[in-house]
C-alpha cells in the first residue's frame, strides 16, 4: 500500500508540472519567441505579449548585427487608429525599442522588421497583440500560483486515490476544495483586482473565461466532496470533478479576459 501510494503521488507531482509547463507555454500572453537568419545574422527575438506596471514595455531582437536597424509599428488593439513606427535603438550588439505603457486592460497591435537600409525584414507577418495590466503586489500573485497548483495537484491525487478504491479520497478532496477556494475565489480575484480594477468578472457579471472556468470546477469539486462526505466510497464523483478541474487547466491561461474598450473607455470581458 506505502508503494502504492507513493508511485500514485509521484504521478500526480509529474503531472502537475507537466500541466503547469502546458500552462507557461500557452495562452495569448506568453511571449513569441524565435530566431531567424537576417543578412547573415542569426537574430532572436522576444516579442511580448503581457506588461505589468507603470512603466512602457521593452521589445528586444538580439545579435542583430551592427548594419541592421529595427522598427516597431504599432496602434491600439481593435481601434481604426493609423499604424506609428518607431526606430529601435541599440544596446551592444541588441536592439530595443518601447511600446508606451497602456490603461490597465489596454491592448497593443505590433510588428517587429528589421532593415538593412535597402531590404526590410518583417519577424512576425501576424501581429503581436501585448495587455497591460496593473502592478500585481507578490504577496497576491505568488500565493495565487501555489495554492492554484496545489489544487491540481491535490485533485489528480484525489481522483487516482478513488480509481484505485484508497481509503483517503474523501481527506484528498477537503484539501483539493480548500487550496481551490483560497487560490481560484479568493487570491484569484484579489490578482485581477490589482492587474484590471475589478474583483470578478465573470458569470453573471462578465465573460471572463478565466473566473467562469474557475468556478465550474468548484462547483464540481464541492459537490464531489460532498458526495464523499455521504459515502466515503463514491468513485464517480470525484473522477468526473478530477476530469473537469484536468479539462479548466487545459484551456490556455487569459482567453477571453479584459480587454478596455478605447471608445468608451470601459473594461469588457469575453473576447
Amino acid at each position: 500500500m506505502n508503494t502504492k501510494s507513493t508511485l500514485l503521488w509521484i504521478f500526480s507531482v509529474i503531472f502537475t508540472l507537466s500541466i503547469a509547463y502546458y500552462q507557461r507555454k500557452t495562452g495569448p500572453t506568453y511571449p513569441i519567441t524565435g530566431k531567424a537568419e537576417i543578412y547573415g545574422h542569426t537574430v532572436s527575438y522576444r516579442l511580448i505579449r503581457s506588461q505589468g506596471g507603470d512603466s512602457d514595455a521593452k521589445v528586444v531582437v538580439k545579435n542583430a548585427g551592427p548594419l541592421v536597424t529595427g522598427l516597431i509599428t504599432f496602434k491600439r488593439y481593435n481601434t481604426p487608429d493609423d499604424w506609428t513606427t518607431l526606430t529601435m535603438q541599440r544596446e551592444g550588439d541588441d536592439l530595443v525599442g518601447y511600446l508606451p505603457n497602456q490603461p490597465p486592460a489596454g491592448k497593443l497591435a505590433y510588428h517587429v522588421s528589421l532593415t538593412d537600409g535597402s531590404q526590410t525584414q518583417v519577424l512576425n507577418e501576424k501581429p503581436a497583440v501585448i495587455r497591460f495590466k496593473g502592478d500585481v503586489s507578490a504577496w497576491a500573485l505568488i500565493p495565487h500560483v501555489i495554492f492554484m497548483f496545489t489544487a491540481m495537484l491535490m485533485s489528480t491525487r484525489t481522483g487516482l486515490e478513488a480509481i484505485f478504491k484508497g481509503k483517503r479520497a474523501y481527506s484528498y478532496a477537503l484539501v483539493t476544495v480548500v487550496t481551490l477556494f483560497i487560490g481560484g475565489l479568493i487570491l484569484g480575484p484579489v490578482v485581477q483586482k490589482y492587474a484590471f480594477g475589478a474583483y470578478w468578472t465573470g458569470w453573471p457579471f462578465g465573460q471572463d473565461l478565466t473566473d467562469n472556468k474557475t468556478l465550474v470546477a468548484f462547483i464540481f469539486w464541492a459537490i464531489a466532496l460532498w458526495r464523499l462526505y455521504k459515502n466515503p466510497a463514491n468513485r464517480t464523483w470525484p473522477v468526473i470533478a478530477m476530469i473537469v478541474l484536468l479539462m479548466v487547466y487545459l484551456i490556455p491561461h487569459s482567453m477571453f479576459g479584459s480587454e478596455l474598450d478605447y471608445s468608451s473607455g470601459e473594461v469588457v470581458t469575453g473576447r
